[in-house]
């Protein structure tokens, strides 16, 4: 169906008159009248009579007119949705506990007038495919993974490096201390069932345990946090990394401990990455609210994986 007969049919019927349509539409009355004569001949039904006042709905006419008026909203939230400056800045996090996610959160904060949508994608390139796609505008990855560089098309920045912790129960042999170095690691069981063969975290878990000699299992299937918390909880024997800004909830039964990693402490890259040439107007806010409120890359004490290169 003709949608610029539709939109000319509704000038119609609101003004009550061809000639008074066509001067809202800025084209001429004859104009007017072969547009609608045309979605008359579509719908096969007589949409208006001549009347001394002008033109009067018939009573198939007034049965069209809210469908029409539907049709249009339709057809404007379409356009809308794939606008540059009208659809919303759409962001992948990864999901929803992790920083990324708590980054875009401080975004919506500080600017409230943008429209967002935040996805969550499994892994690297998934996330490169719907950037290039327009699926998505943007994602957080840790990027430059081992024989997967970055496509030309896609820039990428460092914005946040985030401090890792142990987390243990209260019945692990380091759950009283305040901190702990990284050769003190040694030796212990660090439990990730999380850890995915192919995804950039598995590869920066591969790169730290290559570093420093850890000891990182990722046996048995992924129950999710809840289930991985409740066995860390109950099993001396074992700990599991967590990062700082991840956010985790458990009963307070559990008594779990968050322990910092020092000497160095290993720190997760987070950048953000987009396509060149998308046009988004809220992607250059996005980009320069985290270089405002972006840590310190490489910093003395700290450990990244070197196959992380900012650009």
């Amino acid at each position: 169906m003709d949608l610029g007969a539709v939109r000319t049919f509704v000038a119609v019927a609101e003004a009550g008159q061809f000639q008074k349509a066509a001067a809202d539409l800025s084209i001429s009355q004859q104009a007017v009248s072969k547009r609608i004569a045309a979605l008359e001949r579509a719908l096969g039904v007589r949409l208006f009579t001549r009347a001394p006042r002008g033109a009067e709905l018939t009573i198939d006419g007034q049965a069209f007119l809210p469908h029409a008026r539907e049709l249009l909203r339709v057809a404007e939230r379409a356009g809308a949705s794939v606008r540059p400056g009208r659809r919303p800045l759409r962001v992948d996090v990864i999901a929803s506990r992790v920083a990324p996610s708590a980054l875009m959160r401080d975004f919506h904060r500080a600017h409230p007038e943008i429209d967002l949508d935040v996805v969550m994608l499994s892994d690297v390139d998934t996330a490169v495919a719907a950037i290039r796609s327009g699926a998505i505008d943007a994602s957080f990855r840790a990027v430059a993974m081992p024989g997967r560089p970055l496509p030309e098309d896609i820039e990428s920045v460092r914005v946040l490096d985030e401090p890792h912790q142990l987390l243990t129960g209260p019945a692990h042999a380091l759950a009283d201390a305040r901190s702990v170095t990284v050769t003190q690691l040694t030796g212990h069981r660090i439990w990730m069932p999380g850890l995915v063969p192919g995804t950039e975290w598995t590869a920066y878990y591969d790169d730290l345990v290559a570093e420093f000699g850890l000891t990182i299992e990722a046996t048995g299937p992924n129950f999710g946090s809840d289930a991985l918390l409740d066995t860390i909880a109950d099993t001396p024997a074992l700990a599991t990394f967590t990062t700082a800004r991840t956010r985790l909830v458990w009963p307070a039964g559990h008594d779990l401990r968050r322990i910092p990693v020092t000497d160095p402490t290993p720190v997760y890259p987070h950048s953000l990455l987009w396509h060149r040439d998308n046009p988004h107007p809220a992607l250059p806010a996005l980009r320069a609210h985290l270089a405002a409120t972006s840590t310190g890359q490489d910093t003395a004490g700290t450990w990244a994986p070197g196959w992380v290169i900012p650009r």
